[in-house]
């Protein structure tokens, strides 16, 4: 007897393991990353063009929006890093097994928002 299909498949209830969560989040920050880089490319040109752009340049850091967005992109840096750490490790064959697969994602979810606490607070 064949198994019987959903019909409407929703995305949103279905529990993915976490190292696919890693995967996803890798390429979203990524994305993320590329997506941002006029502004950030903006935010370096506004500080080196001239002295009163650099103070318009401290004017729009000190914006909560400005900072808000900032705080993202730098979680997104720290967790590609250490998801593309992970992924080297993954291709040199070191950690493949589940559990140290699991284990490692949990990492980098972890050492990266740990990060990002840690470089916010101390740029905000």
């Amino acid at each position: 007897m064949a198994k019987a299909r959903p019909k409407h498949l929703d995305l949103r209830l279905i529990k993915q393991p976490i190292p696919a969560v890693v995967s996803i989040m890798h390429r979203v920050s990524g994305a993320g990353m590329f997506l941002m880089l006029p502004f950030v490319l903006w935010l370096l040109q506004s500080s080196l063009q001239s002295p009163a752009s650099y103070v318009h340049f401290i004017d729009a850091m000190s914006h909560p929006l400005v900072k808000l967005i900032l705080l993202g992109l730098l979680w997104a840096f720290l967790h590609h890093f250490c998801a593309g750490i992970r992924y080297l490790l993954l291709d040199l064959d070191v950690g493949t097994d589940l559990a140290p697969a699991r284990a490692s994602s949990f990492a980098v979810v972890g050492v990266s928002l740990a990060l990002t606490v840690v470089f916010g607070a101390w740029l905000w």
